[in-house]
């Protein structure tokens, strides 16, 4: 076998390269080959943490604002809803001075149902007297500032007496009138039953006293001694509270043909004597006196006028 060295002439047995074949196409119908979907990866379970920073990327300043607004807007409600009333108007909280206090229209100082009246809805207001009223007052009552001694003997029942507000009477004037006819020796604290005391502002607020005289205008009675029924016209009693009309006090009643002076001590005296336990009675016959706790305001029955317990 003969070799060649360097450039010389090749091996006859060498063959030449082949040309490149090109792959003719397919000469049969194209197949489809149905397509293979690539297997996606699990999507990743994210954390509390990862949801907290998705939620500020996106939302950015307003996922700080938001619950503050919230949280502020709470607040402002529950301090609306807890926040505490505030003082209603001619009540002590408006900083009047103790002089002048004022009782609210309250009436749960006695107990359930204590209500008593002189009632009769068949008769129409009548003014006998000279003297005018003021039919309805501011409707809050002012305490009559002053004490008065000791009145009587016996057991000792402390009293306030009130005015109505923007009724135009004097109330040192009316609070003498109920001091010397509580302290009369025909009147309850007769023969030593029992002794009586006006007593000012301070015991008012100290609640230390035992009922209270009040002089009310014939439109705000039904506010001071509600379901009683008075009409307008007539006293009242509602829990510790003897109430007087102030149109009875100026005018009086038919049957006591202007006697309006016997009339005030007849009120006071009856209304006086429910707070203390006593109830209506009749006329006992003609001619006869009235008891104190008859309802002389709608009439005598035959019997003669009488204002006190005791005569």
């Amino acid at each position: 076998m003969q070799s060649v060295v360097g450039g010389g002439p090749a091996d006859s047995r060498t063959t030449a390269p082949r040309p490149l074949a090109t792959r003719s196409a397919p000469t049969g119908p194209l197949v489809a080959r149905p397509s293979v979907p690539y297997p996606r990866p699990p999507a990743p379970v994210l954390g509390p943490r990862s949801r907290v920073r998705r939620f500020v990327v996106r939302y950015g300043w307003r996922a700080y604002a938001v619950p503050l607004l919230s949280l502020v807007t709470i607040a402002v409600l529950l301090d609306l809803a807890f926040a505490p009333a505030g003082p209603l108007e001619g009540s002590a909280a408006t900083g009047r001075t103790p002089s002048s206090t004022v009782s609210a229209p309250a009436v749960a100082s006695g107990p359930t149902g204590s209500a008593e009246g002189d009632v009769d809805a068949s008769l129409p207001p009548q003014v006998v007297g000279a003297e005018t009223y003021v039919e309805t007052g501011a409707g809050t009552l002012s305490v009559v500032e002053g004490t008065s001694p000791v009145l009587g003997t016996g057991p000792l029942q402390r009293f306030i007496v009130e005015v109505e507000d923007g009724i135009g009477v004097d109330g040192p004037g009316f609070a003498t009138a109920v001091e010397s006819t509580l302290g009369d020796p025909r009147s309850w604290g007769n023969g030593g039953r029992m002794s009586f005391q006006r007593v000012g502002t301070a015991e008012a607020l100290a609640g230390a006293f035992d009922f209270k005289v009040s002089l009310v205008s014939p439109g705000h009675m039904e506010t001071y001694c509600p379901g009683v029924g008075t009409g307008g016209y007539t006293s009242c009693r509602f829990g510790n509270r003897a109430v007087i009309n102030l149109a009875r006090w100026a005018t009086a009643v038919p049957d006591y043909q202007g006697d309006i002076a016997t009339y005030r001590q007849y009120v006071l005296n009856h209304e006086v004597g429910h707070v203390l336990g006593n109830g209506h009675q009749p006329c006992p016959g003609p001619g006869q006196l009235a008891p104190v706790m008859q309802q002389q305001t709608l009439g005598l029955q035959g019997c003669a006028k009488n204002a006190w317990p005791y005569p």
